[in-house]
Formats: structure tokens, C-alpha cells, sequence
């Protein structure tokens, strides 16, 4: 028994160690925009396709949704899956970045693709004799669309990697497609301002292929009722107004999108106790966490993936409603992260710290102390999170609040011990 339980964990540390390996070549070997920024991305179709023909995967048998937008879109892909499986759907859900392993990008009902499946995907990969360089996130997401048709999912929900028209997965053949909001981000991509940001998300809609948007936007809706016409895409604007307790306004409305597109997949209105349902178990059916989620109390401790101005300001703000004391903040952020006036001016105003992350793409000290020459008050910045945590910590009462944001990148760092 004693040899067999040996036997077991020698395997299963074997397993550990090329797992690793193999997930380290797939970062190393192809860009990955997690790891490198904007020198990873590439733009186009013709590799995916590729990449799909060469393990035979026919795309047209997904019964997929695919959604795009600045702010939410991963939320709801993650409410709409919650939905969706709370009514005994078989559902696959795509999502990036991942914080902590990369098979968080890739679920069923919840549950990671498995290590196995993984390692052999990236060994038959690396057989392929190809003439072509496919990047990481084309690679991932040929991945997902294998495990989703392999394990005969039910319904499928993308969210799209960057922009719309020429992101990745823009090669489905949706049932449905929706669009968040708009706001600046990746402007070295997807233009500078928001029509032009619009025109790239817009690229998802199909023929024939309803979109559903949370809101009228006087930047973007003009764009997306032309292109809608031109397609004969029907275009909903979101109506519910579901009444929600325990979330953002913010995510109110991601949830109440995700309920019009689950109203059109299920041919029929959401019943209450599915509604409830799919809240309560969120986390098991989607593993959706660490966006905006407080995960102590007396003082609280919010953890917060925000990483873009619109993001990271509405975070803050719903932090400090929900604090009786004061607000403190560790703020971290990518290299090529540039910030509004107003956001900086938040920070300026809060008791705030600035943090570097163990990611390659992380600010430096240098970059930082740039950054606080545009301020009025000097704001410290901390070499890791662990000694950020450690000093906030100290100064906190019961009643304040610490939120950690700004970054994937940064929340991946974080460890319970810290606290």
C-alpha cells in the first residue's frame, strides 16, 4: 500500500513538472500578449483557420455565443454560462487572461480542462510541420474549440481577445453575438478613440446573426445599428431590469445582457429561482472570482482585476460606498499601460500605493516615479505585493478598506497568506 501510495505521487510530481514544461514553451515559444504586450498580437484570421483545419475541427458544429466589448465582457460571458448551465445546459466557456493557471481559460459547467488534455494537445502541436507561426492566444482558442466539440458541449461562450473583426475567434459562426461597451483601450490596436474602437468591436456581427448591447452609447450605437442593417443582424438593446441585491451597477447591467441572451437561447423568459440560482453559484459554474470580490472583512480586502481607465474608476468608486473609514488602494499596472487625468487624479486623492508584479510586463520603479511626477502628493511604491500588503495592512482600522487593482497581472500575485 505504502509503495503504491509512492508510486502515485511520483507520478503525479511527473505529471506536475511537464505540465509546467510544456505550458513554458507555449509562453516562450509563440508570443503571448500576458507575457509580452502589444509585440504579441497579431491580427488576422488565415492562422486560425489554419491551425482549425489542421486538427480537423469543423467550427459550424458549436452552437456558439460570441461577445465582445472595453469593460464586462467577460462577466458576462461568465453570467450567461452560469444561466445557461443552471437549466441543465452542457455549457463551454472561453475566457482570458487566466490568473492563476492557464486552464482557467478553458471550462465545462465550471470544471478546467484537464492537465492531460492539455499535454497532449501541446505535443501534438509541436508534431505539426507547419509554414506558419501561430501565437498563443490562436492556439488557446483552437484548444477551446477541440474540448468544447470533443466533450459535445451544449452551448459554447466566447469572449473575444482583443477588438472584434480581426481577433481569433472571429472565425465562429455564432447563434448570437454581443457587444458590452466602449471605451479607450489597446489604442495602438484598435484606434483612439471610441467610433473607432466601435468599428472594431462591430466586426463580430454576422448575417442573419442577432447582436444584443447593454445600452444605447451615442459613440458606438450609430455604428452598430449601420453595421446591423448591413448584415440583417436583428439588434436588441438590452430591457431588463432585473432587481438585483449584493451587485455593482456595473455588473447589474453586464447580468441583465447576459439575461436577454439566455431570454433568446432558451425561447423563454428567466424564471426567478434559475436567475438566483446562477448568482449563488456562479464561482462553481463558471469559477468567476476576483473581479470586484471582497474577500475579507474588519478590515475589508477587495481584489480587483480592473485594467483599464473606466474599469479601474467605477471599482474605486463602488469601494468607497461600500467603506465606513478610509480607502486604501494598491495600484499596479503593465508597462504600456497609459492613464487618464481623472484616474490619476483618484488615485492622487486616495490613500494610494503603487505596486510592481512579478509579470515580465509589469511598470518599473522608473516608470512609476514617472508617473508620480504628474501628481500633487508623493505616493510610495512597493517592490512586490507582499510588502505592499504587509505595510497597508498595518495602518488599517476595522472599519477601512484596502483595495488591491489595476491588473491581472497584480491580483495573480496575491496569496491568503498575505493577509
Amino acid at each position: 500500500m505504502e509503495h503504491q501510495s509512492v508510486q502515485l505521487f511520483t507520478r503525479f510530481k511527473l505529471t506536475q513538472a511537464r505540465y509546467k514544461s510544456k505550458i513554458d514553451w507555449l509562453f516562450h515559444q509563440f508570443p503571448a500578449f500576458q507575457k509580452q504586450g502589444g509585440i504579441a498580437y497579431k491580427p488576422g484570421l488565415s492562422h486560425t483557420k489554419k491551425l482549425l483545419n489542421h486538427f480537423n475541427l469543423d467550427i459550424t458544429k458549436l452552437k456558439a455565443v460570441h461577445i465582445a466589448g472595453t469593460n464586462g465582457k467577460g462577466s458576462t460571458c461568465s453570467f450567461l454560462s452560469s444561466l445557461l448551465t443552471e437549466a441543465n445546459h452542457k455549457v463551454g466557456l472561453f475566457t482570458s487572461p487566466h490568473i492563476f493557471d492557464f486552464r482557467e481559460r478553458i471550462r465545462i459547467d465550471g470544471a478546467m480542462i484537464t492537465q492531460t488534455e492539455v499535454l497532449d494537445y501541446i505535443e501534438d502541436v509541436q508534431a505539426l510541420k507547419l509554414d506558419f507561426k501561430p501565437s498563443f492566444f490562436e492556439i488557446t482558442f483552437v484548444l477551446a474549440v477541440k474540448h468544447f466539440l470533443d466533450q459535445g458541449c451544449d452551448y459554447c461562450i466566447f469572449e473575444t481577445g482583443m477588438g472584434g473583426r480581426l481577433d481569433a475567434t472571429n472565425v465562429l459562426q455564432p447563434v448570437a453575438t454581443a457587444i458590452t461597451n466602449i471605451s479607450r483601450d489597446h489604442t495602438e490596436f484598435l484606434g483612439n478613440t471610441p467610433e473607432a474602437i466601435s468599428k472594431e468591436k462591430a466586426g463580430i456581427i454576422k448575417a442573419n446573426t442577432p447582436l444584443f448591447i447593454g445600452k444605447k452609447e451615442a459613440h458606438s450605437f450609430p455604428i452598430f445599428e449601420s453595421k446591423s442593417k448591413k448584415k440583417d443582424a436583428i439588434l436588441h438593446v438590452n430591457q431588463n431590469q432585473y432587481p438585483f441585491e449584493g451587485l455593482p451597477k456595473y455588473q447589474k447591467e453586464n447580468f441583465n445582457l447576459a439575461l436577454d441572451l439566455f431570454d433568446f437561447l432558451s425561447k423563454r423568459k428567466s424564471h426567478p429561482d434559475n436567475v438566483e440560482k446562477a448568482l449563488q453559484h456562479l464561482e462553481q459554474n463558471t469559477g468567476y472570482g476576483l473581479r470586484l470580490e471582497c474577500v475579507a472583512e474588519s478590515p475589508k480586502l477587495y481584489l480587483d482585476v480592473s485594467h483599464n481607465d473606466v474599469g479601474i474608476q467605477k471599482s474605486i468608486e463602488y469601494a468607497k460606498n461600500q467603506t465606513k473609514g478610509k480607502l486604501y488602494i494598491i495600484f499596479g499596472g503593465a508597462k504600456d499601460k497609459v492613464y487618464s487625468d481623472r484616474t490619476l487624479e483618484v488615485l492622487d486623492n486616495t490613500q494610494s500605493s503603487l505596486c510592481l508584479f512579478s509579470n515580465p510586463r509589469s511598470k518599473s520603479k522608473e516608470d512609476w516615479e514617472n508617473v508620480i511626477r504628474l501628481l500633487e502628493n508623493e505616493i510610495p511604491v512597493f517592490s512586490n505585493l507582499r510588502e505592499a500588503t504587509a505595510q497597508i495592512k498595518s495602518k488599517l482600522s476595522e472599519e477601512d478598506t484596502l483595495l488591491i487593482t489595476g491588473s491581472f497581472f497584480l491580483i495573480s500575485d496575491y496569496k491568503p497568506s498575505f493577509w
